[in-house]
């Protein structure tokens, strides 16, 4: 089982749990930790978390097993590793792959490819801790966790704007902004299970939009992300009247260039406290969007 050592310094003592908290356990996974399975020692003795620890003591943590998920089937198709370590796991994941299994994709889900790649490494949890999702036409840099702790603080540091998301979208028409921070809420459109729309009940979205060049029929945007609302790109764009570019739910499938929305994650960004720095991971381009830039966005070079 997987194991964490970390020496209390300071002057003040404290309850294990502050520590644990300034480690980043969460409260629920606490809980997880002392109902299955996982083990909180001090100086080599088990503890709970209300006694207490000072200067020089020695506190350590085993994680609970994670049994693994059966009705995830396991896919050996290979996936393109943008950066692993013990912790954590950044995929490029090609569009037309669904990031998780569901009825209509059960067995070959980006999830699949990676069950499959954590049995082939011979990695100590199976479980595919999925971090960052796109939709499936979406390509680009996908996060995963390899244990539920490392989940845990990649969820802390999501809802805290500290794991960041950069895209790069083309949309239909001259975008009149080189910068703007579009700031509307997103709700589920009346009478569709999928389709998103602006609206005052809605939930919180914002998105920064830059846009790095443009013709008159398509801009190339440079986008951050400081929500995760679903579909939240492509609804603020096409509220705005500059829907992406080949998105046949919020705009029209039309481009000969691209057959998908024209959105690709290209970076992002994320601390790990258990190497001390910050990861950054970059996706290329695929072919199909960059075709698409070349002869919408730049059409002289192409003439």
């Amino acid at each position: 089982m997987t194991t964490f050592n970390w020496e209390m310094k300071g002057p003040s003592r404290e309850h294990v749990r502050t520590f644990l908290t300034a480690h980043g356990i969460t409260r629920s996974f606490m809980k997880r930790i002392k109902f299955h399975g996982g083990i909180v020692r001090k100086n080599g003795r088990e503890v709970r978390v209300t006694d207490m620890v000072e200067a020089g003591d020695h506190v350590q943590l085993t994680l609970p097993p994670e049994p693994d998920n059966p009705n995830v089937a396991v896919s050996h198709i290979p996936l393109e590793v943008l950066y692993e370590d013990d912790h954590f796991l950044v995929v490029n994941k090609p569009a037309g792959v669904a990031s998780v299994p569901s009825h209509l994709y059960p067995n070959d889900s980006l999830a699949n490819r990676v069950k499959g790649h954590l049995l082939k490494e011979g990695a100590d949890s199976h479980v595919t801790h999925i971090v960052t999702r796109l939709d499936r036409e979406t390509s680009g840099a996908v996060v995963f966790a390899k244990h539920h702790y490392a989940h845990s603080i990649l969820d802390w540091q999501l809802k805290n704007h500290e794991l960041s998301k950069r895209y790069v979208a083309v949309a239909a028409g001259l975008f009149p902004e080189r910068q703007l921070m579009i700031n509307q809420p997103i709700g589920r459109q009346p009478g569709s299970f999928i389709k998103r729309m602006v609206r005052p009940d809605g939930r919180e979205a914002q998105t920064q939009v830059q846009r790095l060049a443009a013709s008159q029929t398509a801009s190339l945007l440079a986008i951050q992300l400081h929500t995760g609302r679903t579909h939240q790109i492509r609804v603020h764009l096409a509220n705005l009247g500059f829907p992406l570019i080949g998105d046949w739910l919020y705009g029209t499938q039309t481009d000969p260039y691209i057959h998908r929305q024209a959105l690709h994650c290209a970076r992002v960004s994320f601390y790990s406290p258990f190497d001390q720095k910050k990861i950054t991971c970059y996706a290329p381009l695929p072919a199909d969007l960059a075709s698409l830039i070349n002869h919408e966005v730049y059409p002289s070079r192409v003439r």
